[in-house]
Protein backbone atom coordinates (compact mmCIF):
# COMPACT_ATOMS: atom_id res chain seq x y z
CA UNK A 1 0.00 0.00 0.00
CA UNK A 2 1.41 3.35 -0.76
CA UNK A 3 -0.04 6.46 0.45
CA UNK A 4 0.66 10.35 -0.53
CA UNK A 5 2.43 12.13 2.87
CA UNK A 6 -0.55 14.46 3.25
CA UNK A 7 -3.07 11.83 3.64
CA UNK A 8 -0.44 9.81 5.78
CA UNK A 9 -1.85 11.22 9.41
CA UNK A 10 -5.38 10.24 8.90
CA UNK A 11 -4.45 6.73 7.17
CA UNK A 12 -2.66 5.47 10.14
CA UNK A 13 -4.96 6.73 12.69
CA UNK A 14 -7.22 4.60 10.45
CA UNK A 15 -4.64 1.57 10.31
CA UNK A 16 -4.70 1.47 13.96
CA UNK A 17 -8.40 2.42 14.81
CA UNK A 18 -10.58 0.47 12.06
CA UNK A 19 -12.28 -2.78 13.58
CA UNK A 20 -11.10 -4.64 10.75
CA UNK A 21 -7.04 -3.63 10.79
CA UNK A 22 -5.84 -2.70 14.16
CA UNK A 23 -2.73 -2.36 13.37
CA UNK A 24 -1.87 -1.59 17.33
CA UNK A 25 2.40 -1.90 16.32
CA UNK A 26 4.68 -0.23 14.51
CA UNK A 27 7.64 -2.47 14.46
CA UNK A 28 9.78 -0.41 12.44
CA UNK A 29 9.98 2.13 9.67
CA UNK A 30 12.87 2.39 7.21
CA UNK A 31 14.22 4.90 4.54
CA UNK A 32 14.52 4.49 0.80
CA UNK A 33 16.23 6.39 -1.85
CA UNK A 34 14.37 5.48 -4.75
CA UNK A 35 16.77 8.23 -6.84
CA UNK A 36 13.59 10.34 -7.72
CA UNK A 37 11.73 10.56 -3.95
CA UNK A 38 12.71 9.12 -0.73
CA UNK A 39 9.88 6.79 0.76
CA UNK A 40 9.25 5.68 3.97
CA UNK A 41 8.10 1.90 4.69
CA UNK A 42 6.37 1.42 7.62
CA UNK A 43 6.02 -2.24 9.30
CA UNK A 44 2.53 -2.22 11.10
CA UNK A 45 1.33 -5.31 13.03
CA UNK A 46 -2.25 -6.35 14.14
CA UNK A 47 -1.64 -8.95 17.22
CA UNK A 48 -5.61 -8.43 17.38
CA UNK A 49 -5.79 -10.19 14.13
CA UNK A 50 -2.21 -11.88 13.68
CA UNK A 51 -1.90 -9.94 10.10
CA UNK A 52 1.66 -7.75 9.42
CA UNK A 53 0.91 -4.82 6.54
CA UNK A 54 3.63 -2.92 5.26
CA UNK A 55 2.75 0.90 4.12
CA UNK A 56 4.82 2.77 2.23
CA UNK A 57 4.45 6.75 2.33
CA UNK A 58 6.20 8.74 -0.67
CA UNK A 59 7.97 11.96 -0.40
CA UNK A 60 9.67 14.82 -2.48
CA UNK A 61 13.69 14.44 -2.31
CA UNK A 62 14.31 17.97 -2.34
CA UNK A 63 12.38 18.88 0.72
CA UNK A 64 11.58 15.52 2.22
CA UNK A 65 8.83 15.92 4.99
CA UNK A 66 6.15 13.30 6.22
CA UNK A 67 4.29 14.01 9.17
CA UNK A 68 4.81 12.17 12.53
CA UNK A 69 3.35 9.25 14.19
CA UNK A 70 4.66 9.38 17.14
CA UNK A 71 0.67 10.34 18.52
CA UNK A 72 -0.31 7.16 16.94
CA UNK A 73 2.84 4.75 18.06
CA UNK A 74 5.01 5.47 20.11
CA UNK A 75 7.85 2.94 18.73
CA UNK A 76 7.88 5.59 15.93
CA UNK A 77 9.97 8.05 18.28
CA UNK A 78 13.50 6.90 17.46
CA UNK A 79 12.99 5.02 14.15
CA UNK A 80 11.95 8.75 12.47
CA UNK A 81 14.85 10.66 14.41
CA UNK A 82 17.28 7.21 12.30
CA UNK A 83 15.73 8.15 8.87
CA UNK A 84 15.97 12.04 9.66
CA UNK A 85 19.56 11.58 10.45
CA UNK A 86 20.56 9.02 8.29
CA UNK A 87 18.34 9.97 5.26
CA UNK A 88 17.32 13.98 6.02
CA UNK A 89 13.72 13.35 6.24
CA UNK A 90 11.90 15.79 8.11
CA UNK A 91 8.93 14.45 10.46
CA UNK A 92 6.46 17.68 11.28
CA UNK A 93 4.76 17.16 14.88
CA UNK A 94 8.23 15.13 16.36
CA UNK A 95 8.38 15.93 19.91
CA UNK A 96 12.49 15.83 19.49
CA UNK A 97 13.48 15.37 16.12
CA UNK A 98 17.68 15.65 16.06
CA UNK A 99 20.42 12.88 15.15
CA UNK A 100 20.55 9.99 16.70
CA UNK A 101 23.47 8.22 15.35
CA UNK A 102 25.97 10.97 13.98
CA UNK A 103 27.19 13.63 15.58
CA UNK A 104 25.35 17.03 15.56
CA UNK A 105 28.17 18.48 13.76
CA UNK A 106 27.83 15.89 10.45
CA UNK A 107 27.07 17.15 7.24
CA UNK A 108 24.99 15.57 4.95
CA UNK A 109 22.93 12.22 5.52
CA UNK A 110 24.86 9.18 4.97
CA UNK A 111 22.56 6.94 3.54
CA UNK A 112 21.28 8.73 0.66
CA UNK A 113 22.61 8.02 -2.99
CA UNK A 114 23.97 11.62 -3.75
CA UNK A 115 26.11 11.43 -0.12
CA UNK A 116 29.07 12.35 -0.55
CA UNK A 117 31.41 11.81 1.83
CA UNK A 118 34.08 15.35 3.08
CA UNK A 119 37.18 12.38 3.36
CA UNK A 120 36.75 9.56 0.77
CA UNK A 121 38.63 7.38 2.70
CA UNK A 122 35.99 6.90 5.36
Amino acid sequence: MVIHSSRWPQAALTLRDHEELRCDYLRNLSGVDQETHLEVAYYLLSLTHKQEYCVKVKTDREQPSIPSVTDVWATANWNEREAFDLFGIDFPGHPHLVRIMMPDDWVGHPLRKDYEPLDPEV
